[in-house]
């Protein structure tokens, strides 16, 4: 491929003193993984928010997910942009920035009194968490060009498991101290943490990301690598697995109601609770663990074949719920098994992306692949309006389980031969 540049020389480091950069960059993964644990609950403490909103105001529930979507797409479809002054100034400074927009966009939804006001702040905040992931998913990738799958998936970890440690509190505060009052409290407390980790954040020396995993790789510019067809297969692939989760994201509290489980208190190895509150601790702890679990698999069988485990599983998952999710300790189980076949897809693509590109163009190359997060976004508003027209449910569950089924067989069938293709002439110099 000549379109696609190849990597330029670096300087060296002593092996002593690279051994200490080495050891540095745990700390760095560390830090990353932080502010993502920080700003989690943006998008996974939502759900939480729509009853009371609607309670309140009488907004109606499908104009108040809009915000959602107007959050997601603010938070992926920038990111080609963020991604580039991210690799032009640095994650420290771009993560700052991150922290006040955050804080700025959980305010302005605390005293948002029309909708106007909601969907400005849902722009606010999908903006500043953009920043903030592609700032610390990109770091983590420069850091550990040897371990990708493994850093990317730890990285993102924090963002699908976070939310997990708020869940009560929130639960608590919104029943307590009113809706209002806890997305001004966490937006605020979550815009300071954010602002002092990211005095943290430094990008690796060219020497240590120019490690053994990456000589002989080649550079893809960002747009050398939209030119190049299997980047658009990818994208396809992470839209048809994202829709799904962000649908269940979105709507896991009305689909709760709806199937009459909210509230029922279940059992499960011995911990307890209403069947809500427990599936979104199960589903964001294992929505974080999948993310690390499935990058380290991928680094032992192949990104592919990882995939294709994964995208099965979740598509097995979402049917069955469409027929078991009306007991409540199955609901509980199932959302579970669809969360941590999911998460997934923040680790293996942006591994999947830089093993084909390389990294040093890391952010803003995996910006490009990350707005198929916002075009997934888009159907999350169209859950109630199917509902709404076909009467249950099920087109959404049957929907969503296709498209990841679908997802699993152009991993292995389409996207596997075909980059070892394109791998092999980049290889090559073609």
């Amino acid at each position: 491929m000549s379109d696609i540049t190849q990597p330029q020389e670096t300087p060296v480091i002593d092996s002593q003193a690279l051994a200490v950069l080495q050891r540095g960059r745990w700390f760095q993964l560390c830090a990353g993984i932080l502010c993502m644990i920080v700003i989690a609950n943006m998008q996974y403490g939502w759900t939480l928010f729509v009853g009371p909103m609607d309670a309140m105001f009488h907004w109606g529930k499908a104009p108040i997910q809009v915000a959602f979507t107007i959050f997601v797409v603010c938070e992926t479809w920038p990111i080609p942009l963020l991604g580039y002054i991210i690799d032009s100034i640095g994650p420290s400074r771009t993560t700052l920035l991150g922290s006040v927009m955050i804080a700025i966009g959980w305010w302005l939804c605390g005293v948002a009194t029309n909708l106007p006001t909601l969907y400005t702040g849902a722009v606010f905040g999908g903006l500043g968490a953009g920043f903030i992931y592609s700032a610390a998913v990109g770091n983590a990738l420069r850091w550990f060009p040897d371990r990708r799958g493994l850093a990317a998936g730890l990285t993102a970890a924090g963002f699908g498991a976070g939310a997990a440690l708020s869940v009560s509190p929130m639960v608590t505060m919104i029943a307590e101290a009113g809706y209002q009052h806890t997305f001004i409290v966490f937006g605020v407390g979550q815009g300071v943490a954010v602002f002092f980790l990211a005095l943290l954040l430094r990008q690796p020396p060219a020497a240590l990301a120019a490690s053994k995993a990456d000589t002989g790789a080649w550079q893809a510019k960002p747009l050398e690598v939209v030119r190049s067809p299997i980047f658009w297969l990818m994208y396809l692939m992470f839209v048809l697995v994202a829709t799904g989760g962000l649908m269940a994201t979105a709507q896991l509290a009305t689909i709760a109601k709806d199937f009459g489980v909210a509230d029922t208190n279940v059992m499960i190895l011995g911990f307890s609770g209403a069947a809500l509150p427990f599936a979104m601790k199960l589903d964001r702890v294992l929505n974080g663990l999948t993310r690390p679990f499935f990058g380290w698999i991928s680094d032992k069988i192949g990104r592919e074949n990882t995939m294709f485990i994964a995208f099965l599983i979740e598509g097995i998952g979402i049917f069955s719920l469409m027929s078991l999710a009306h007991d409540p300790v199955l609901f509980v189980l199932l959302t579970g098994i669809v969360f941590f076949a999911w998460g997934e897809i923040y680790s293996l693509f942006p591994a999947t992306l830089s093993d084909t590109f390389g990294t040093k163009f890391a952010n803003s190359n995996y910006g490009l692949l990350y707005t198929a997060k916002g075009t997934a976004a888009l159907s999350v508003g169209l859950g109630p309006v199917l509902v709404a027209w076909y009467g249950s449910w099920d087109i959404v569950f049957v929907v969503a389980s296709l498209f990841n089924i679908l997802a699993a067989l152009l991993a292995l069938v389409v996207l596997k031969p075909w980059r070892r293709r394109v791998m092999a002439a980049q290889g090559a110099g073609l």
